[in-house]
């Protein structure tokens, strides 16, 4: 396992303990947004492909790296594609502007690893 790919499961290992002990802290608030969270990304008018792809631009243009690895990997898992993946990510460019380089950049280096593990 390559060093990067370490950087991927411990992002997975990390956001799935942590969310937990935020979940534990039993604050109903906390608990409906997550709830709201995950409902907003089921399919509806838009299948959750697609809304998965707006999380991922969005996330782009908001410049949040662990978001970005989130939403990549539930493109994977809903059927988007590395072609699907990579105009969504011109389409965070275009919206964003230069300062979204360096996500940008996270996010291929994620592609990368998603490919490395077989999932794209």
């Amino acid at each position: 396992m390559t060093k990067n790919n370490n950087r991927l499961q411990n992002f997975r290992a990390e956001r799935e303990k942590m969310n937990e002990k935020v979940l534990d802290l039993n604050h109903l608030g906390i608990k409906r947004f997550f709830n709201l969270d995950s409902n907003t990304y089921k399919d509806g008018a838009l299948p959750s492909q697609t809304k998965e792809l707006l999380g991922l631009v969005a996330s782009t243009v908001l410049r949040c790296n662990d978001c970005i690895d989130y939403h990549l990997e539930q493109c994977v898992e809903t059927g988007s594609n590395k072609e699907e993946l990579i105009e969504s990510l011109n389409v965070a460019l275009v919206v964003g502007g230069s300062i979204v380089i360096p996500h940008l950049r996270h996010a291929v280096q994620t592609i990368e690893l998603l490919e490395e593990e077989g999932k794209l």
